[in-house]
């Protein structure tokens, strides 16, 4: 190897190109004149190198060259995406996992190169380039770039001019740094004439790192909230991982006639009437943030009746338990799985749906109910961003939907806003429906939103619990006080209208609190439980209430894709096929969740892979069918799942 410095005429260029880069970095990020001065003598410098490597040493330069630029470009994208205190998160191993698909991508530009400096310019700079998308992107949404979202660019592009695309200090050293990595690696000069070789060893590399990956991933999961993705797995592992959770195998047994006979038994041709009602239902759904009953994990005393108003509802009422998907957080699986009947039992582990699969047009209780008349509208007083509602409620046909903007932003509780003032806007929407009209509301919380460990101002705690203290807690049983008062409200005044309603009421998931609470209340933690134990931390209430007679009943467990099913049937309307499968499969298996289902045959809780018999027949024709509807765009059965009407 040999090093040495020349100057050319076109050196001065080349100190100019680097004083009007460094200007316009001073200009954009404000840079200390010191930083800019250090890269303009740093890159001239290399500009000015020249450097001769032994060509009898090709592939050991390669290997070095292909070696630390995996590397470099693995921390840069980290250090472009995370601030120090994120960063430390990460764990050594998936450091090394990052590193790996980084080489995997080297490896393969390698292939079709077989110019080791301009393989590891194209890969930085794609890799890099990816990472820089996903910068924008989490400043614009609050949460990560990940493969599924390529099917919705489009959507992003379309928005992107109304968006300032600002770059913070971080970005800029970034990008100073890679100029100087690839004025460097221009440098060197490392290419192979024979390109078999170079190949067969690049691919067999690349092989054995992809093995090496899956080995180490196989219970890692897709993070899609926040910056979880990046300090949690590494950005281009999560992306990775991302690619891996969108591609849903085809289940056993699955085909065209399977769900033909599917087809033939439940889409015979259903009467549209409304049942017993004269008048179809004003139908409002509310999907209360962590909502939950926690004394289904276990025995506490508070000082106050904490749901008083909650606890007397009985009279035209259906009310009990169902098991969620999600614990703690994901709240749109639970949206999801109310809203189309689906479930996330047959789906990747810590897949949000909203954000993976989703398609433009699914058949949920929207377009059900859009396709016999009625208005649907969406109500979450949150960023519309959020979990990507701005993309997929449009997409599964709201007629209307309303976001933070809409709501009065005084009314907050802790940083969020109240449940009283999401209840006073449904009261106001339903009040300006025409007299004519058949409106569905679906309405999603924020009261309630975790963390439960900061004081409040605005916030004054009136519950605890007795005989211990655990602060988050006693915040969070406050906040449940707090969303009774406020659902006595919303009752109360829908009992008084003439026209029929009818009110969904359930929690999403169960509270993240305490590491310690739930050890305290279950006597175990969340290690070493049963599944019947573990259940019950999946568990949350719910009710639907009517105000004309519909009979009072008790659930003692149900799941959340059942709820649709049992609203519709308490509402008077003819269940769609798909719903009448789900009404059918529920006398057989009451729930099932991501983690297993409660088997009425031998009434316990049964992983599903476990399921025998009539069990194993009904999910194995769940799974067709669901999967028919979600990715066998081909073939999916309209007659099941019918398409919105435009």
């Amino acid at each position: 190897m040999k090093i040495r410095l020349y100057f050319e005429k076109e050196n001065l260029i080349r100190l100019a190109v680097a004083m009007v880069f460094a200007a316009v970095m001073f200009a954009v990020i404000r840079f200390p004149v010191w930083v800019l001065f250090g890269f303009g003598v740093l890159y001239f410098g290399i500009k000015s190198l020249k450097i001769e490597l032994n060509e009898k040493l090709s592939w050991l330069w390669s290997a070095i060259m292909l070696g630390t630029g995996g590397i470099f470009t693995a921390y840069h994208i980290q250090y472009l995406l995370l601030d120090a205190e994120l960063r430390a998160k990460i764990s050594d191993n998936k450091m090394l996992l990052n590193v790996l698909c980084c080489l995997v991508v080297f490896l393969a530009v390698q292939v079709f190169t077989s110019n080791t400096g301009l393989t590891c310019l194209i890969s930085h700079i794609v890799l890099l380039s990816l990472a820089g998308i996903n910068y924008f992107v989490y400043l614009f949404r609050g949460n990560e770039f990940i493969f599924s979202d390529l099917k919705s660019i489009q959507t992003g592009l379309s928005v992107a001019g109304n968006y300032e695309f600002v770059l913070d200090e971080r970005a800029g050293y970034v990008i100073l740094l890679s100029t100087l990595y690839i004025a460097f690696i221009r440098k060197l000069h490392v290419s192979f004439q024979k390109r078999i070789p170079m190949s067969i060893v690049s691919i067999s590399l690349a092989v054995l790192c992809c093995a090496y990956i899956g080995k180490h991933t196989q219970g890692v999961v897709t993070e899609t909230w926040e910056q979880k993705g990046s300090y949690r797995n590494g950005y281009i592992l999560n992306f990775v991982l991302s690619i891996r959770d969108c591609f849903i195998a085809q289940p056993d047994g699955y085909s065209k006639e399977a769900v033909k006979e599917l087809e033939d038994q439940y889409s015979k041709e259903t009467d549209t009437a409304t049942g017993e009602t004269e008048k179809k239902p004003t139908i409002i759904v509310v999907m209360s943030e962590s909502y939950a009953d926690l004394s289904v994990v276990g025995n506490f005393s508070t000082n106050i009746d904490l749901t008083p108003f909650y606890d007397s509802l009985e009279e035209n009422t259906i009310k009990g338990h169902a098991l969620s998907s999600v614990f703690g957080a994901k709240t749109p699986n639970s949206e999801w799985e109310f809203l189309t009947g689906n479930s996330m039992a047959f789906l990747p582990s810590g897949s949000v749906v909203y954000q993976q699969y989703i398609t433009d047009t699914p058949t949920s209780l929207v377009s059900n109910l859009k396709n016999i008349g009625y208005t649907c509208v969406a109500m979450h007083p949150y960023y519309d961003t959020g979990w990507s509602r701005n993309i997929v409620y449009p997409n599964m046909g709201f007629d209307e939907t309303h976001f933070i903007d809409d709501f009065d932003q005084t009314k907050i509780l802790r940083d969020y806003i109240t449940d009283q003032e999401l209840y006073e806007k449904i009261v106001d929407r339903y009040e300006s429906k025409k007299s004519n009209e058949d409106l569905f509301i679906m309405s999603i919380s924020m009261q309630n939103h975790g963390g439960y460990t900061e004081k409040y101002d605005n916030f004054d705690e009136k519950a605890r619990m007795l005989g211990i203290n655990y602060p988050d807690v006693n915040q969070y049983l406050s906040l449940i006080h707090e969303s009774d008062s406020a659902l006595e409200y919303l009752i109360s005044y829908f009992e008084k209208v003439d026209d029929p309603v009818e009110i969904v009421f359930f929690g999403d998931h169960q509270p993240s609190l305490s590491s310690s609470f739930y050890p305290y209340l279950n006597g175990k933690g969340l290690g070493g439980l049963t599944l019947s134990e573990l259940e019950n931390l999946y568990t949350v209430p719910f009710f639907i209430w009517t105000n004309y007679d519909s009979g009072k009943e008790s659930v003692e467990l149900t799941s959340l894709n059942y709820l649709s099913t049992l609203a519709l049937e308490r509402a008077g309307i003819a269940l769609p096929a798909y719903n009448q499968f789900l009404a059918d499969m529920m006398e057989e298996i009451p729930a099932v969740n991501s983690r297993g289902f409660y088997s009425k045959s031998q009434g316990k809780f049964l992983h599903v892979e476990d399921a025998a018999g009539e069990d194993a027949k009904w999910l194995k024709n769940y799974e067709i069918l669901q999967y028919n509807n979600m990715f066998d765009k081909r073939n999916k059965s309209e007659l099941i799942f019918p398409y919105l009407k435009q």
